[in-house]
């Protein structure tokens, strides 16, 4: 059997970008397949999606995981990606926490597994913020392709982590940051650093 040169395959690949069930198949005919369909499936990230962000968590670094120990999370103990995934992702989408709290409710709960984490517990809302401002640091850091990053709900703490770190990401071009939870002099402390 002749095999399409990496070009044609990307191309037609291309087309399959909103279908992830179809590009998740594509993964698994040959390696050819999936080092073509990699790029598309993590150009943008699914940040809703609990498999997603259990992958995230393997890619965290020491400094990263260790702002997890007082929640009792367990991360995914499993070998490293194949791929270094975050230098496919151009366009991450923050909206929702509903993968980090699909993965806490699924996975990551530790000593403490009878809570039911949810959006009205506080407990549940330091652990959540906490694992989006570690995985925030992580695309920042490591994300070199990255040129939109858009996130809703966003607090002090995370925005302050956001501005420290973002002026070294010279491939963002777009950000977009609304229903932030900033008060006035929070706002003006930012802006004045």
């Amino acid at each position: 059997m002749i095999k399409l040169p990496n070009e044609c395959l990307f191309k037609i690949f291309i087309n399959l970008k909103g279908y992830h069930k179809s590009l998740f198949s594509c993964l698994l005919v040959d390696r050819q397949w999936c080092k073509n369909v990699v790029p598309i499936l993590w150009s943008e990230v699914p940040f809703k999606n609990r498999k997603f962000i259990r992958t995230c968590l393997l890619l965290l670094n020491l400094e990263e995981q260790t702002k997890l120990i007082p929640f009792d999370i367990i991360l995914p103990n499993n070998s490293k990606p194949l791929f270094e995934y975050t230098n496919y992702i151009k366009s991450i989408k923050i909206t929702t926490d509903c993968g980090i709290l699909g993965w806490l409710n699924h996975e990551g709960s530790g000593p403490r597994d009878l809570i039911d984490y949810s959006k009205e517990d506080s407990d549940s809302i330091n652990a959540v913020q906490t694992i989006r401002s570690s995985l925030t640091l992580m695309f920042l850091k490591s994300c070199n392709k990255l040129n939109y990053l858009s996130f809703r709900g966003i607090n002090y703490n995370e925005m302050k982590i956001l501005f420290e770190n973002i002026f070294n990401k010279n491939s963002l071009n777009s950000l977009d940051i609304g229903n932030n939870q900033l008060g006035i002099e929070e706002r003006i402390g930012l802006v004045q650093k």
